[in-house]
């Protein structure tokens, strides 16, 4: 096994001639040439904070899909969506979505809580030191909020849940974050309240931990879906069945009962979500706008609820609990991200709610879309025609 490390240059990492050198290093090492991820049009400086080991891009198709017709208590108005993605008839689904919602009179959204956490650990000798702790914590919030928010200008601490098992005992630190995500926020500010309780040599503490997997950072739970985690945004619609006849070529009797029927499937398959597919808008609109993707792990978890209405008309909702999405900070601010947001208005200080409005209108599209092309018997030859790529 070879020991050879990748090049490296401590004082000035991110120029063309180091990517370069990687580039060349690898070729040497696996005998494939690259003529693709080397070609783009930023300076690699820019990526400093985003990348380690920088030496190229990956190139994924964007498509735009639109207009979406809003009607938000941030995003209103018409959008146009750009899609990141290399599953063809995607985009296409969205689009046919959209312009269903749009002759409908348009998705109202409305951001129902935030909430960005931090759970740290403190174990006990027995649980009773623990739940003396937990009276402790709450006569002295005021004081950890203050420690908290001395890391930031920006978080502000709004509360402190407590778990326990046996002599365990978590704190799940809840912050609103502003336009960022703000994981790295709130483990800093987190970190700065728990060494300021450490200090405080709480009686009967035999550790410690920054993390235990109770904020479930980068993974979905049941606490997120109960509690919020990111933004909590609904989107909804009533949509007339005389255009559901004529768009969707579906009645909305035959999409309720098809509605009945996947909140069975789910039931069964214990999945996380009674939704058709809401992991797949949102990833495409992630990568497009400089998302961390990896919280689609969390963001794509949701609940559908539906009612025909006694004319048949068609109420359609949807909950997204855990919507993590950011108009500043991480990867918003790279330029070909930043060009995706800006085509929204969604870049920089006070535009993320409205950034969690258009992608919840955005899924709701997709979950009409893809559930229309079931009852129509239209999926598998809407692929056909879209998605061949053999």
């Amino acid at each position: 096994m070879s020991n050879e490390k990748l090049p490296l240059d401590k004082s000035n990492d991110y120029t063309s001639d180091m990517a370069q050198a990687r580039r060349t290093f690898v070729t040497e090492k696996t005998g494939v040439s690259f003529h693709h991820i080397d070609k783009f049009s930023f300076e690699p400086p820019t990526a400093k904070g985003n990348i380690e080991n920088f030496a190229g891009v990956a190139q994924v198709p964007i498509g735009f899909a639109g207009p979406l017709n809003v009607i938000g208590e941030h995003a209103q108005g018409d959008f146009y969506v750009p899609m990141a993605t290399t599953e063809g008839t995607l985009v296409a689904s969205y689009n046919r979505g959209m312009k269903l919602c749009r002759e409908a009179g348009g998705i109202t959204t409305t951001v129902m809580d935030d909430a960005m956490q931090r759970a740290p650990l403190f174990v006990f000798e027995n649980a009773r030191y623990s739940r003396t702790f937990g009276k402790w914590v709450d006569t002295h919030f005021a004081h950890l909020k203050t420690k908290a928010e001395e890391t930031t200008s920006i978080g502000k601490l709004l509360d402190i849940e407590q778990y326990t098992v046996g002599k365990l005992h978590w704190l799940r630190f809840n912050y609103s974050t502003g336009d960022a995500a703000g994981q790295n926020m709130v483990t800093k500010a987190t970190h700065r309240a728990c060494h300021w309780i450490l200090e405080q040599n709480i009686e009967g503490l035999e550790h410690f931990t920054m993390a235990a997997n109770m904020d479930t950072d980068k993974k979905h739970s049941h606490l997120n879906t109960l509690q919020t985690r990111g933004k909590r945004v609904v989107a909804e619609i009533t949509i007339p069945k005389e255009l559901l006849e004529r768009i969707m070529h579906v009645s909305s009797e035959a999409l309720f009962k098809q509605r009945q029927y996947s909140n069975a499937g789910s039931m069964l398959s214990n999945a996380i979500s009674n939704g058709s597919h809401f992991a797949n808008g949102i990833t495409a609109v992630f990568i497009a706008t400089g998302q961390d993707v990896a919280n689609v792990a969390e963001s794509s978890a949701g609940i559908v609820y539906v009612e025909l209405k006694s004319n048949g008309d068609y109420y359609f909702s949807l909950t997204i609990p855990s919507l993590i999405v950011a108009t500043y900070g991480g990867g918003t601010g790279l330029p070909t991200q930043r060009e995706c947001l800006e085509m929204m208005d969604c870049y920089g200080a006070g535009k993320v709610n409205k950034l969690a409005e258009i992608v919840a209108a955005t899924v709701l599209c997709g979950e009409l879309s893809l559930g229309a092309a079931i009852v129509a018997n239209e999926w598998v030859s809407s692929h056909e025609q879209y998605g061949r790529n053999r």
